[in-house]
């Protein structure tokens, strides 16, 4: 499992999942956004975190009947087990919302282990319950059936598709209001600090727009004094 530095982690809880994503793209990374996933609360804190993962597949009816979940080497129930503290249990659920990929006991258990965070691009039972916990947990939408339904979990700490966006173990996961960004573990110190800088100027540049300047030669910066107002702005501001 990757370990992201403190003042990476740091960085990233700052910045905003379009902000990393425009830095991705100046690399060629133009799938890194897991499509169709939304917060389950408007007021969860930022997620950050390294990926672990687990992948569902079709379920098969004699394979996956309800004594499966007595296996401890179950992989969702290993998946809930021993997704390690900081990281951020990211879960292929085949973008189907029809059966659940977990409930409210799950993501409680993850969230009092201290992972990070919990994303599927599936749906999870008892979605009100867990967004009451404060802990950061994305999905498509609510789902009431069991997963046994449709889903049978098939895979740990493997590389995974979710929501359309490459996944793999140790990638660094972004979440906010806007959703979720998968940063290359390779990538994330240089995107992480690229991003912070992107930041500051881009408040700079809103605080100008709210006071009423004008777009041309401010954004983007094509003007000479835009930058030396953005410097002095920074000095200011401490930033």
């Amino acid at each position: 499992m990757t370990t992201l530095k403190p003042t990476t982690r740091d960085k990233l809880k700052t910045v905003s999942t379009p902000t990393v994503a425009t830095a991705l793209f100046k690399r060629g990374f133009r799938n890194q956004a897991i499509q169709n996933v939304h917060p389950l609360s408007p007021v969860q804190p930022v997620l950050v975190g390294p990926a672990f993962t687990l992948r569902y597949m079709p379920a098969r009816e004699d394979l996956n009947k309800l004594e499966v979940f007595r296996d401890r080497g179950h992989p969702q129930r290993k998946a809930i087990e021993d997704c390690p503290p900081g990281a951020v249990l990211v879960m292929d659920s085949r973008k189907d919302a029809r059966a659940a990929s977990a409930g409210a006991i799950l993501v409680t258990r993850l969230m009092r282990r201290g992972v990070a965070g919990v994303v599927t691009d599936g749906g999870f039972r008892d979605s009100a319950e867990i967004a009451r916990l404060g802990f950061p947990a994305y999905h498509q939408r609510p789902s009431a059936p069991t997963n046994l339904t449709l889903h049978q979990a098939i895979d740990i700490d493997v590389p995974i598709g979710c929501g359309d966006a490459p996944v793999f173990p140790g990638d660094t996961i972004l979440g906010d209001g806007d959703g979720i960004i998968v940063i290359p573990a390779s990538l994330v110190d240089e995107i992480a600090e690229e991003a912070f800088e992107m930041t500051a100027f881009e408040d700079f540049v809103a605080e100008q727009v709210d006071k009423g300047h004008g777009i041309y030669g401010l954004y983007p910066p094509t003007a000479e004094q835009t930058m030396i107002e953005f410097a002095a702005w920074r000095k200011m501001k401490g930033r």
